[in-house]
C-alpha cells in the first residue's frame, strides 16, 4: 500500500505520459464520454446545445461559409458541431479517434440527408489530399497536447489549409492557469461510477508546473482486478505564448475573441480563441 500511494503522488515530467486514448477506446468510458457530448445542458465533452448554436452561427457568418467551402473538424466528437455546419452546404469533414462518437454522427449524418466525411482516427496523424477553407478544433483540445504534438498538429493544419484559409481554435488562458492549485482527494467510484460500472476507488492527484502553465489531473482508479492510470495534461497560454508558437510553424494569429462564438477578447476570462493564417 505505502507503494502504491508513493506512486500515486509522485509528479512526472510535463506530458512525460500520454493516455487521452483511453478516455475514448476503453467501452464504459467511452460510452460515458458519448453521454456527456450528448448532454445539452452542461460543459463537459462538449459545450451545451444554446452555446454551440450561437457560435455555429458565428463561425458560419465570419467565415462566409458555403456550397463551396471545405471544412475540416479536428477533435468533432459525435458531430455536434459538423452536423450544423453541413448546414451551410459546407462540404464538411469530421476527424476523431472515438469509435462510438464518429458511429452516431455518422447515424445522425445519415438520418439528417447531411453529405458529411467523417473519419475514425487520432487526429495526430490525418492525411489528406483535401485542402479545407477552414479547420477548426474547439473545447481546447489544443491544450491537451504537448509540445511536440502542438508543433506536429500545427504542421499537419499548415499542409491541409488552402490558400487564404483559416485556422480557429480555443485554449484555457494564463489566468484559468492562476485559479488551479495543487491538491489530492479520493473516493469510492469517483466521478459517480464515470470510470467504470462496477465499484472502485479513485485517486486524483492535482500537479501544477509553475514554469510551463501546465496542470496534470492524474487518475489513479482501483477496482478488484486492476489499477490504471490516466493522465489529464492541459496547458494554459497567453496570447504572446500562443502567437509564438504559431510564428514558429509559419502560421500568424489574425484575430483574438473571447471564444469561439465571436465574443470580444478579454484578457481576464478563462480561455480565448484565435483566428490564424499562412504567414
Amino acid at each position: 500500500m505505502f507503494h502504491l500511494l508513493e506512486e500515486i503522488n509522485n509528479r512526472p515530467e510535463p506530458f512525460s505520459v500520454y493516455t487521452a486514448e483511453e478516455l475514448w477506446t476503453d467501452g464504459h468510458t467511452a460510452q460515458q464520454m458519448l453521454s456527456y457530448h450528448l448532454n445539452e445542458e452542461v460543459d463537459m465533452s462538449s459545450r451545451n446545445r444554446r452555446f454551440i448554436e450561437r457560435s455555429t452561427a458565428w463561425i458560419i457568418s465570419r467565415f462566409g461559409l458555403n456550397s463551396g467551402t471545405r471544412v475540416a473538424d479536428f477533435g468533432c466528437g459525435p458531430g455536434l458541431y459538423s452536423s450544423r455546419l453541413a448546414l451551410s452546404g459546407a462540404k464538411v469533414t469530421g476527424i476523431d479517434f472515438s469509435h462510438n462518437s464518429i458511429a452516431y454522427a455518422r447515424n445522425h449524418a445519415r438520418d439528417n440527408n447531411l453529405e458529411i466525411t467523417y473519419a475514425c482516427q487520432n487526429y495526430l496523424s490525418y492525411e489528406s489530399e483535401k485542402k479545407f477553407d477552414l479547420i477548426i478544433m474547439i473545447m481546447c483540445d489544443f491544450c491537451a497536447l504537448s509540445p511536440t504534438q502542438r508543433q506536429e498538429m500545427l504542421a499537419r493544419f499548415k499542409r491541409h489549409l488552402a490558400p487564404n484559409g483559416s485556422i480557429l481554435l480555443d485554449v484555457y488562458s494564463d489566468t484559468a492557469f492562476s485559479k488551479r492549485k495543487e491538491a489530492a482527494i479520493y473516493e469510492k467510484n469517483q466521478l459517480g461510477g464515470f470510470w467504470a460500472k462496477d465499484d472502485y476507488y479513485g485517486f486524483v492527484t492535482t500537479f501544477r508546473y509553475e514554469q510551463d502553465k501546465v496542470i496534470l489531473d492524474k487518475y489513479t482508479l482501483i477496482d478488484r482486478k486492476k489499477t490504471r492510470t490516466v493522465y489529464n495534461w492541459l496547458q494554459y497560454f497567453t496570447p504572446e505564448d500562443i502567437t509564438r508558437e504559431f510564428s514558429l510553424m509559419g502560421l500568424e494569429i489574425e484575430s483574438l475573441y473571447g471564444d469561439v462564438a465571436g465574443a470580444p477578447f478579454d484578457p481576464d476570462a478563462d480561455e480565448f480563441a484565435v483566428v490564424a493564417r499562412l504567414r
